[in-house]
């Protein structure tokens, strides 16, 4: 049986759990996708995923859209992540 983690929203809002190696993978991408091309949307992110999974040939069930949101809403919620204040779509970084 595949090890589940407890998400975090930065709302303080209850959150969801999520097998450990989609949120390891996920996470992966996300943050690689931040440290190498700075502020990005949640598109930008999103099409970085789907990229890297289709090139790496992952298999992911399910909607990576709906995983990666909550990913994105966990790492907020931790710090690694922030959102770019005044941005329109939403932006984010990672916290320096």
């Amino acid at each position: 049986m595949e090890t589940k983690i407890q998400l975090k929203h930065p709302a303080g809002k209850k959150a969801v759990s999520m097998d450990k190696s989609k949120y390891d993978s996920l996470k992966k991408v996300l943050l690689n996708r931040l440290k190498t091309k700075g502020e990005s949307t949640h598109a930008e992110i999103l099409q970085s995923i789907t990229e890297n999974f289709k090139k790496n040939k992952i298999k992911f069930a399910g909607s990576i859209e709906w995983h990666m949101e909550w990913v994105k809403l966990d790492l907020e919620a931790r710090k690694v992540i922030r959102r770019v204040p005044n941005t329109s779509p939403q932006e984010y970084v990672i916290v320096q």
